[in-house]
């Protein structure tokens, strides 16, 4: 599966622990990821400053579902579901 271009929602669904350009505490859950564009594409892309989180996540269909709210909800539930308590 190829990622819907423009639904961004792995760099605002999920938190990332490890450091972003422009954020060097990672991210939280929730929270737009500052290297994502107004149309939802990482500016950093294919760089090697890129988040090893960001490089290893694949699309997969029962992550992203069949629209972007679905992707929204999937990553938020599983975020949820993941998180250290």
């Amino acid at each position: 599966m190829d990622c819907r271009v423009g639904c961004g929602a792995c760099c605002i669904a999920p938190s990332i622990s490890s450091p972003i350009p422009g954020m060097a505490d990672g991210k939280p859950a929730g929270v737009r990821c500052v290297q994502l564009d107004d149309n939802n594409l990482c500016r950093i892309f294919g760089q090697p400053e890129r988040p090893k989180a960001c490089l290893a996540f694949q699309p997969a269909r029962w992550i992203c579902g069949d629209c972007n709210p679905q992707a929204f909800e999937r990553i938020a539930l599983l975020e949820r579901d993941t998180a250290e308590t």
